[in-house]
């Protein structure tokens, strides 16, 4: 009965504390292409995607019903980064679909043409002068916007006297963007205002694991992951010393999510918990290192600060210097990157897998046409064997050459070279289904595309990579364009493991290196991967993506023919802008990918 009357009494005090209209709510996920467009025609960064914002706390006057109630304590505003245009997940602050609409166009509008640095209040303004200066469209819907802002606000004559001025400064700056407002912050934050950017930037790096086994643990035996696309807050925490403890207090004294305290007493999990919903209650996540398998898992994007293990690693001897680009600068940055070539040790010389055999035969038939074709060629001056025709001919006319008298058995040879570039990064620990996950998927993928082209005998390379920071850039050589396919190359594709981040761009400029030294007439550079350019410094969003996408047009300069094969479904928000429409596929179903990759070089290269 307690918990019935309780449920109840929530539940009234959330309608009584609700002002917006639900009814009139839009979500993101259906704009997401249309707001995309809008931000780069508007002049936005080509590259980034149109992602969720987190929930962030604006420390606002509530009523004492709201606060009763715990509603309004935290707002979704928009903002965009280096690595995405954030908008709110759903926009329902006012009354009517039109106007929440209009909402999610004028943010999009205001976070291509606000200027990255300024106050909150400058920096608004600005942008928003440049929107009505420049789009009469923009304007009409700015001014019914302000309107319905304006409404929703508290009345500056219900505030202390502080926070009114403050409040009568906004409302001014909404009002007339043309006149430069000073706002004066009152003991209180003011009422967040939804038609401006977030107040501040975070800049910070996504939390990861600090070496290749975080995470594991959790990847393998998680049997449930969710998907969350927004950004959160994130700090560093200790894990408790001892697994298991007594709780010596009453839950209720427990005021705070946010109050951290390091109880000794065991994690445990209610698997019909929403994880996305329970980390929006949470000002900061604490991260910290646990190999305990847990049931269902989570994945995200964390802001935190930057760790000492994050640090580059001391210099070292040096290995291949590449450069890298800076898309802020504008320029190319010489010998930025370090990258060193290897080739996996102990490697055991092994068969195809059985379970792969059938498969592997029903391509060769597959690909056979693509096996040089034999031409035999007549009335040759010398050749291998004499063309009976030619003789016969030559001794009953007198005008025919004698000479002329061979034939010769020639095929017409395929003048091709093939670089595989596969990557291996940690994220390729992601399951797939129960039994099987991307890494899996990739060894099989690499097994039987390299057991095709031995037998189309087309010149072919496999390189691997992966990275942690600019400064330990890794490939693995699983073959060299000068080595026959055997059983020992397949003991190094069997051996390949996942380790740390992508840094695609300086694997992309090294393998190009490799395939321009080909003389082949056609060269090609295949990339197989399971999602978007990254690692745990600076390489992130859109500088991983304008750094790949400046080394392909180098790669093309070369006279290489790149191309992308990815399992990642999302890619098709950032992949276009990379390689171009026409060079890059996307598998939608990843188990499909062995004869796949197979079936689509051969389709690239007839």
């Amino acid at each position: 009965m307690e918990e019935q009357v309780g449920v109840w009494w929530h539940k009234t005090l959330t309608r009584l504390a609700g002002q917006r209209g639900h009814a009139a709510a839009v979500p993101l996920e259906p704009m997401r292409g249309e707001l995309g467009l809008l931000f780069r025609a508007l002049g936005g960064a080509h590259g980034l995607k149109v992602d969720a914002t987190a929930a962030v706390r604006h420390g606002a006057r509530r009523s004492v019903i709201e606060r009763m109630a715990g509603v309004r304590s935290k707002v979704e505003l928009a903002d965009v980064d280096a690595q995405a245009l954030r908008l709110p997940g759903v926009v329902d602050a006012y009354a009517t679909v039109e106007l929440n609409l209009a909402l999610y166009r004028w943010l999009t509008a205001l976070c291509a043409a606000a200027p990255a640095q300024g106050d909150w209040v400058t920096r608004n303004q600005l942008g928003t002068r440049h929107l009505l200066d420049n789009y009469r469209g923009l304007a009409m819907s700015y001014w019914q916007l302000v309107d319905a802002e304006l409404q929703r606000r508290p009345d500056p004559a219900t505030l202390p006297a502080d926070e009114a001025k403050a409040e009568r400064s906004i409302r001014q700056a909404l009002k007339q963007p043309h006149i430069a407002v000073t706002l004066v912050a009152g003991k209180q934050a003011p009422e967040p205002v939804l038609l401006w950017l977030a107040p501040g930037r975070q800049r910070a790096v996504r939390a990861a694991p600090p070496d290749a086994s975080d995470d594991d643990a959790q990847t393998q035996s998680s049997k449930t992951t969710q998907q969350d696309d927004k950004r959160r807050v994130a700090q560093d925490a200790e894990m408790p010393d001892r697994p298991g403890g007594l709780l010596m207090f009453r839950p209720e004294s427990i005021f705070s999510w946010s109050e951290y305290a390091k109880v000794q007493h065991d994690v445990q999990e209610n698997e019909e918990e929403d994880l996305a919903r329970a980390a929006d209650d949470l000002d900061t996540l604490s991260v910290s290192d646990d190999q305990r398998p847990v049931a269902r898992a989570l994945r995200m994007n964390l802001d935190r600060a930057a760790r000492a293990e994050d640090a580059p690693p001391a210099a070292a001897a040096p290995a291949i210097l590449l450069p890298e680009w800076d898309f802020k600068r504008q320029a190319l940055l010489p010998g930025h990157v370090s990258l060193r070539i290897s080739r996996p040790v102990n490697a055991q010389a092994c068969e195809l897998p059985e379970r792969l055999r059938q498969e592997q035969r029903r391509l060769h038939h597959q690909l056979a046409l693509l096996n040089p074709e034999r031409q035999l060629r007549r009335r040759q001056s010398h050749g291998d064997e004499i063309d009976l025709d030619a003789l016969i001919r030559a001794r009953t006319d007198a005008g025919v050459a004698q000479q002329d008298c061979y034939q010769q058995v020639r095929r017409n040879q395929r003048d091709l070279a093939c670089l595989l570039l596969a990557d291996l990064s940690l994220s390729t620990e992601a399951s797939i289904s129960e039994e099987l996950r991307v890494i899996d998927v990739i060894r099989d993928s690499l097994s039987l595309f390299a057991e095709s082209l031995s037998e189309t005998r087309d010149r072919f390379a496999l390189y691997g990579f992966s990275s942690r920071q600019r400064h330990a850039v890794s490939m693995v050589e699983l073959k060299r364009f000068d080595e026959g396919f055997n059983a020992t190359i397949r003991g190094r594709i069997a051996q390949i493991q996942p380790a740390f981040y992508t840094r695609m761009g300086a694997a992309i400029r090294q393998s190009s290196a490799l395939l321009a030294k080909e003389k082949s007439r056609e060269r090609l550079l295949l990339i197989l991967t399971d999602g978007k350019p990254n690692d745990n410094d600076y390489y992130e969003g859109r500088y991983g993506i304008e750094d790949t996408r400046y080394a392909l047009s180098e790669a093309r300069k070369m006279g290489l023919r790149p191309f992308c094969v990815t399992v990642d479904q999302s890619a098709e928000d950032y992949l276009p802008h990379i390689f171009g429409k026409h060079s890059f596929t996307i598998v939608k179903r990843p188990a499909e990918l062995p004869r796949r990759l197979a079936l689509l070089y051969a389709q690239l290269t007839r």
